[in-house]
């Protein structure tokens, strides 16, 4: 299939290589004509693993990126919007996902072929039905369900395994205003093996991915308010967790004794709090979007309070140790939300060192990927470790905030120390008998 995707982000960028990979043709689209250029010129914009082999295989052949709408759609079969939709306080801000729904019905005005319009952004339900639909509508003149088709297919990719993700889904789900839309959209997936495909309405879609993430948000939160009561009766959150996990139902057991560890069991380890271009503005915007429809989420609501306030837990633990920040010289070990991305966006590291600096804190910052990101942010106003020996050589106190694998390096640089800095880990990355000074959430 020739196929246009509107947006050249994660979530945009990731699918149109995942799709010519699997031997589709691909235009990408974007307002950016820097990005644009990166893209045909087999430059990655943004870190992923996986990403670069994929672009340098396809960019120029199966994939090549436009900033014209009307040339991406021209000889497309189907057209999927990957704009993004951040949360404004109050609702989902859907000026990207209105606008490119404008310029795909202008392009389809001059169509006479069937094509399908796909939303993958994420919205609330009935996005696609009540803003796309009539906006395609009205723009190109044309009747959805007779001229051109409409649907909704989610993404589940994760940042750091989304090319992993997209090319071994463990779903696929297929919303559509009709059988022919949903037909087409199953087209471009028909190589794919092993996903269960779910074929629903739009509005069943749309739900699904937010209530998947909600989910997961909430496994976090729970973690979280277990580590801190733990840590407040000297109980050892890791040790609770363990025993949670050996849990049949959460890992069941093989016929030969041995156990299945789903990767659900990860969102079920205390933390810093969870960050991220998804989990907290889906979750806020589902908590939105349910006041708006009278059916409030208390328990959404709590997710979102613990999360907000876990940050100020590595600062606690830190003040056992000093009081006093001003001048001490501090080094935060990660700034991305997770590892695998350079991805820093509402990242319970940027909290924490906001709060370093309004005490006075000489912050150093090392993360392996997230340095420039980091830089546009705060200048000069942090120090920017190249190793993470340099990065904790000096420090007085480290704050682990990231589970990059590099840093359980960490106790083997410290031990020859003479004067040992507080460790406070705030990802439970670590032994804690490895370090001389060692704090960790739920411990």
């Amino acid at each position: 299939m020739k196929v246009c995707i509107i947006g050249t982000g994660y979530v945009g960028l990731v699918t149109g290589l995942g799709l010519a990979d699997l031997g589709h043709g691909v235009t990408c689209v974007d307002l950016d004509e820097e990005r644009v250029a990166r893209v045909n010129a087999g430059d990655p914009p943004f870190y992923e693993p996986g990403l670069p082999d994929l672009l340098r295989t396809h960019a120029g052949g199966r994939l090549r990126a436009t900033t014209s709408v009307t040339d991406g759609i021209s000889n497309a079969d189907l057209t999927i919007i990957a704009v993004g939709t951040p949360f404004d306080g109050s609702q989902i801000a859907l000026e990207q996902v209105s606008e490119a729904s404008r310029q795909i019905g202008a392009a389809l005005a001059d169509i006479d072929r069937y094509h399908v319009v796909v939303v993958k952004s994420t919205v609330v339900p009935g996005t696609t039905d009540t803003v796309v639909l009539p906006i395609l509508e009205e723009s190109s003149q044309k009747v959805a369900g007779t001229d051109f088709g409409v649907g909704m297919n989610p993404e589940f990719l994760r940042e750091g395994n989304a090319v992993e993700d997209f090319m071994q889904p463990d779903r696929i789900v297929l919303g559509a205003i009709d059988q022919r839309s949903q037909d087409v959209m199953a087209e471009l997936y028909a190589s794919v093996e092993g996903a269960e495909i779910v074929r629903t309405t739009t509005r069943t879609a749309e739900m699904i991915k937010y209530t998947a993430n909600s989910l997961l948000a909430t496994l976090i939160s729970f973690s979280n308010e277990i580590a801190n009561l733990s840590s407040k009766v000297g109980v050892d959150a890791i040790e609770v967790m363990r025993g949670v996990h050996l849990d049949k139902r959460l890992t069941p057991m093989r016929e030969n004794g041995s156990r299945i560890w789903p990767g659900i069991i990860s969102y079920l380890i205390p933390g810093c709090g969870f960050g991220g271009s998804c989990f907290p503005k889906d979750v806020k915007s589902l908590i939105a979007f349910a006041e708006q429809n009278q059916a409030p989420m208390p328990l959404l609501k709590a997710v979102i309070d613990i999360n907000e306030s876990q940050p100020a837990q590595m600062l606690q633990m830190l003040s056992r140790h000093v009081i006093d920040l001003d001048g001490v010289p501090v080094t935060v070990l990660g700034m991305a939300f997770k590892p695998g991305t350079d991805d820093i966006r509402e990242s319970p590291a940027l909290v924490v060192t906001d709060e370093l600096l309004d005490r006075g804190a000489d912050v150093t910052v090392f993360d392996p990927v997230a340095q420039r990101p980091v830089y546009e942010i705060y200048g000069d106003r942090l120090k920017y470790a190249e190793t993470l020996e340099d990065a904790v050589r000096d420090a007085e106190a480290i704050l682990l905030m990231t589970a990059w694998h590099e840093f359980t390096r960490l106790p083997g640089l410290l031990g020859p120390r003479q004067h040992q800095p507080v460790v406070v880990d705030g990802r439970r990355q670590l032994e804690h008998d490895t370090i001389t000074t060692y704090e960790g959430i739920g411990r």
